[in-house]
Order: C-alpha cells, then structure tokens, then sequence
C-alpha cells in the first residue's frame, strides 16, 4: 500500500472507480463501518466504507453522514492542509451509497499519546484543532487522530460534523488559551465571507451560514477556546 500524498489524485481515482470488496468489519464502531479493499492489479489498497443503512438513527443530525464525510474532506482540501485521508461517496458500493475513505497505516498511536510522546506534531495537531473548530467537530476522539509511517498526522471519522445543533466535542483542548498561529487565521479567513461550492453543496444553507459565523467568531478571538462547563465538551470514550 503506497504512501499517501496530495493532491491525491491517483487515489482518488482508485476510490472513484475501482470495484469494492467487503474483508472484514469495524467491530467496535457504533455504525456499521466496513473494511473493503480495491485496486488495479498490483496497485492494491484498503478502504474504510460507511453505507448509509447502516446508520444509526440520530435526533441532531439527518441521515446521510456520508456527505459530511466528504465535505470535511473537501475543507481539508479546499484549506491546503491535508489533514483527512482522500474520502469519495459511492452510490455503486457494496450495500449502497456511503463514504469511502482512504485506509490510513499506523502503529496504533493516537491523540493522547502523540501529546505525551511526541511534541514535533504539536503544530499539526494545533491545525486540527482548528479545523474541527471551524467543521464543528462533536465527535474528535483520541482515536480519531492518527499518525501514518512517514510521520504524517491524519483526523478521521467526520461524519458528525457541520451540524446546526450539536456543540463543539472534542478531546483536543490542551491549547485552550493560545494565540491561534498567524498563518492559521490567513488560511482560514475567506470562509468568513463565502463558504467553497465543493463543501456548500453537501451541507444545509444554515449550516454553511454557522460556518462561516464560527470562522468570525474564532478570528475575532484570535485564540484556541476553553472549553465549556459541560461533560458535553468531551466525547465519550475518549479514544
């Protein structure tokens, strides 16, 4: 399996294409999440596959997730930063239309162990915390963050975000409080205005106004939030 490396197109034309084929399943997942594996002869490779039948029915978010899925990924994209793994919606796919995204590598590390143990990626985990800022994260779990062989940090599993009425529920609080990197608030403030049409189109039209409202908000604050009072800032389990 080949390293993965923007702009992605090889592989992102491999999940558009390629025939799927279920291996095995996600069994601690809380819906139904498929490995399958796909390629073109010797170019081989695994994807994570989430149909939409196999959703479990939610009282703040539509079904669907697939498309949020997706849109994280085009923000990623759309923002130069590269954080999720090349992500595609097939309508053809095994049980139906779902999200299918790259297989990352990793030796098991996650959030909280990155934060202990390795400090070099304190500023890709910084642009993280951004990102699930402005996506509207309700569900970053230590395992959520992965760091592949070549030392590359990836976030995972955004099906759960850009919703209108869940909160902000994330285990990457630790810079609660710092100046958010100049570069940062460049990157991310022509969103305050106009949100990409590649994200607009899979969201709700409120969705995309709230976008770019916490795009201001954070911009005007310049610094990391605290996080709430709440047990709801935290997701559960935590890895």
């Amino acid at each position: 399996m080949s390293t993965l490396e923007p702009p992605f197109a090889r592989g992102l034309e491999l999940l558009t294409t390629a025939d799927l084929d279920v291996v095995g399943r996600v069994a601690e997942s809380t819906n139904l999440t498929l490995v399958v594996e796909f390629g073109d002869g010797d170019d081989y490779h695994w994807a994570i596959y989430k149909p939409e039948v196999g959703e479990r029915p939610l009282h703040d978010f539509d079904p669907g997730l697939h498309a949020r899925e997706l849109a994280a990924f085009e923000l990623s994209e759309w923002l130069g930063w590269h954080l999720v793994p090349p992500t595609v919606v097939r309508a053809d796919a095994p049980l139906g239309i779902g999200s299918v995204q790259w297989f990352v590598e990793n030796d098991g590390e996650h959030y909280f162990t990155l934060l202990q143990e390795r400090p070099e990626t304190y500023d890709a985990l910084r642009r993280l915390a951004v990102f699930d800022i402005v996506a509207h994260n309700t569900d970053r779990k230590g395992g959520h963050v992965l760091r592949d062989g070549s030392g590359v940090l990836w976030g995972i599993d955004h099906g759960l975000c850009f919703g209108s009425h869940a909160r902000l529920r994330t285990v990457i609080w630790d810079f609660a409080g710092e100046a958010v990197p100049d570069d940062l608030l460049a990157d991310i403030e022509p969103l305050a205005d106009e949100v990409p049409d590649a994200v607009a189109r899979l969201l709700l039209p409120r969705e995309n106004a709230q976008l770019r409202r916490r795009v201001r908000q954070l911009l005007r604050m310049g610094e990391f939030p605290y996080p709430p009072d709440s047990y709801y800032a935290y997701p559960w389990p935590p890895v």
